[in-house]
């Protein structure tokens, strides 16, 4: 299968697994949303479906190291520098909610006979990052839970969304896995909470 036609069915396979879960999609389910025999779907990525997911998974690693390289490879321990990250990581899955469906399908049990993909994909690069942004963070922050407080509030503003105290509908326009238009006003505002908190986050500790 050529790398034209291996990329069209793991997005295929990823819509699918997004918007079905790992467990409710099968081989053969692929197969036809891609247009492509089973047997194609196996010669492409092997016998079984966990061999298809982990492939999904690699393709969807590699779509984000794409999206934030360019903030990572400029990457310097100062503050604006830390929140190009930041911003690049939130402007990533505010577009790939596929992508963001995925991972919340796995952190919901999905997928279990499947396992270790986090460590894979997650341990050497928030190592990495954590190493360049070494000099920024105060002796009483664990760089661990700072790196991933950003997951954490990305994953759960863009999939839950918001109720604004005022009563404004913004949860139905603020769900995962592409269900809804996002709103460009309440992503700024959230991109704003995230500065305040890492800025906090980040500021010396009082003597």
């Amino acid at each position: 299968m050529e790398r034209l036609e291996l990329d069209g069915l793991l997005d295929t396979a990823m819509r699918l697994f997004a918007e079905l879960g790992y467990d409710g999609t099968s081989l053969q389910l692929v197969a036809d949303a891609a247009g492509v025999g089973l047997a194609d779907v196996r010669e492409a990525v092997g016998d079984g479906k966990a061999e298809l997911y982990r492939a999904v998974m690699r393709h969807a690693d590699e779509a984000e190291r794409r999206a934030l390289a360019p903030a990572l490879d400029s990457l310097t321990p100062d503050l604006d520098a830390y929140f190009r990250v930041i911003d690049a990581y939130l402007d990533f899955y505010v577009e790939r909610t596929d992508i963001l469906a995925l991972w919340m399908h796995r952190w919901m049990g999905d997928a279990a006979d499947v396992p270790g993909l986090e460590a894979q994909y997650s341990a050497s690069p928030t190592r990495d990052f954590l190493d360049r942004v070494q000099p920024l963070i105060p002796p009483d922050v664990e760089p661990e839970h700072l790196a991933w407080t950003t997951v954490w509030c990305v994953f759960g503003f863009l999939s839950g969304g918001i109720v604004y105290s005022d009563g404004r509908p913004m949860p139905e326009q603020l769900r995962g896995q592409g269900l809804g238009p996002r709103d460009p006003e309440a992503v700024e505002r959230f991109r704003a909470y995230l500065h305040v908190l890492m800025r906090r986050l980040l500021a010396p500790p009082p003597a």
